[in-house]
Parts: C-alpha cells; sequence; structure tokens
C-alpha cells in the first residue's frame, strides 16, 4: 500500500512570536521545543520504510525534516506547490491582523501584493497530484498547517476546507493512503470556487 506521511514543521520562532510569513526566502528558525519536537517525529516514523522525504522550500520544514530523518538515507526533494500562502504585504504581520483581513474578504480575493487563498487552496490541489504521479511507496512530507488542514477536511468530504480539523499539532505525523490524497485533491478543487466565505 502506498503511503503519504504528512506533518506540518515544527514549532519555529513566528509560531512563538504570532506573526505570519508566506515568504519562503524569510529565514524562519525552529524554536528549541520546535527541534525537541522534529526530533520527536522522528521517533514516530522511525520504524517505517521511506523512499522519500517531499518539503517546502521553507527553511523550516528542512530543518524539522533533517532533524527528523537524522542519519536515515533518504532522499529529499523541494515541492513548492505545498509552500505556505503567499500574504503578500502581510507578511510579518501579526497573526490577528491576517485573521482580521480574511474576515472581511471573501476566498476568491488576493491578499494584497500575495495569492487568495482558492489560489492557495488550488495549488495545494496540485500538489497532491503531484505527490501521487510520484514512483515511490513511502513518502513522508513536511509542508505547513494549512494544506495539510485543507488535505484532511478535503479527504474527509467536509464542505469547508477549514472544518472540522483546525488547528493541528506541530510535527506530528497524519497518514493518508492513496486514495484518500486523491479525494483530498479532488474536493479541495471542487470547494475551491471563491465563495463569499470566511476563513479564520
Amino acid at each position: 500500500m502506498r503511503l503519504f506521511v504528512i506533518a506540518r514543521h515544527a514549532e519555529s520562532t513566528l509560531n512563538i512570536e504570532r506573526r505570519v510569513n508566506g515568504d519562503p526566502a524569510v529565514e524562519v528558525p525552529l524554536t528549541d521545543d520546535g527541534r525537541e519536537e522534529a526530533r520527536h517525529l522522528g521517533i514516530q516514523i522511525s520504524h517505517l520504510p521511506l523512499d522519500l522525504c517531499v518539503r517546502t522550500r521553507f527553511g523550516r520544514t528542512l530543518e524539522t525534516a533533517a532533524l527528523a530523518l537524522g542519519d536515515r538515507e533518504v532522499p529529499m526533494v523541494v515541492e513548492p506547490l505545498l509552500d505556505d500562502i503567499d500574504v503578500g504585504e502581510l507578511e510579518g504581520l501579526p497573526i490577528d491582523e491576517y485573521r482580521a483581513w480574511k474576515r472581511v474578504h471573501a476566498r476568491s480575493e488576493p491578499f494584497p501584493g500575495g495569492e487568495s487563498l482558492d489560489d492557495a487552496a488550488r495549488r495545494y490541489a496540485e500538489g497532491f497530484r503531484r505527490l501521487l504521479a510520484r514512483p515511490e511507496e513511502k513518502i513522508l512530507v513536511v509542508c505547513h498547517e494549512i494544506p495539510l488542514r485543507y488535505g484532511l477536511n478535503a479527504a474527509d468530504g467536509s464542505d469547508d476546507l477549514d472544518g472540522p480539523v483546525h488547528q493541528l499539532r506541530n510535527a506530528t505525523p497524519y497518514l493518508f493512503d492513496e486514495a484518500a490524497l486523491a479525494r483530498a485533491a479532488a474536493r479541495i478543487d471542487e470547494l475551491a470556487c471563491g465563495r463569499e466565505d470566511s476563513n479564520l
């Protein structure tokens, strides 16, 4: 059976500061607790044979993956389609300001100088399809909370990409078989249609 182990990166300094980051060029290291979380992720997956690790362009996913894998010889590739949302001019702002902006704008409206939530969702669906197209059987994916949240809710057939699962713990493995990941990609595409709803 093909298996996709998807985890949000470990705790970063901006998680503690409660600020948003959608630009992979901005250096955001893990905290001391985050590094411990990443090592614990490694313990959780230590007895699972892995053919590949996929990470995003963000340094926090590289640091998480490297600590989790330790000295295991697992090839690593970058998948930009699973990058965090490009928040444009909201880069570095407090998360409360980011959420306030979302409350008064439709999912189809891009962040100033960035992308829309619907655009990001469609990008995540394509990223999941790209994972499915790979030949490897057991893949670890280290990405961000939002693509993982969307994937979990969409795979379960939810009408809301942000629920019922909402907040996800850092560096915690979530398991998808091939059928579940394919369902997630298809459902995300169905829901990412620019409805006038908010996303908190």
